[in-house]
């Protein structure tokens, strides 16, 4: 049985947990999502795409980090992890 609060003060806490908890999920949702598209972006061979989705990815990471919703160093190493990656398979191949 989930947990009812009976003071007034308890019962708004509630419903703002509530509220933030909503938002969470959407922001953490969609800055999974263009980090997963962002991905499957590098590991193709459009090297202008990639690029776009590391971008729109990297700005979404960093905002939910700044709202506190994900863990900057969570952001940090993913946007660190997705940038090696296309470093690896773009720029490498020009130098050589």
């Amino acid at each position: 049985m989930p947990h009812i609060p009976v003071h007034p003060s308890a019962q708004k806490r509630h419903r703002q947990s509530l509220k933030r908890a909503e938002r969470n999920r959407v922001v953490k949702t969609r800055a999974r999502s263009l980090a997963k598209t962002a991905a499957e972006t590098i590991a193709s061979s459009d090297e202008a795409a990639a690029r776009a989705a590391l971008k729109q990815a990297t700005k979404v990471l960093y905002k939910a980090a700044s709202k506190g919703t994900i863990h900057r160093n969570t952001v940090r190493r993913k946007v660190a992890r997705l940038s090696a990656s296309l470093h690896r398979k773009f720029v490498k191949k020009a130098e050589a």
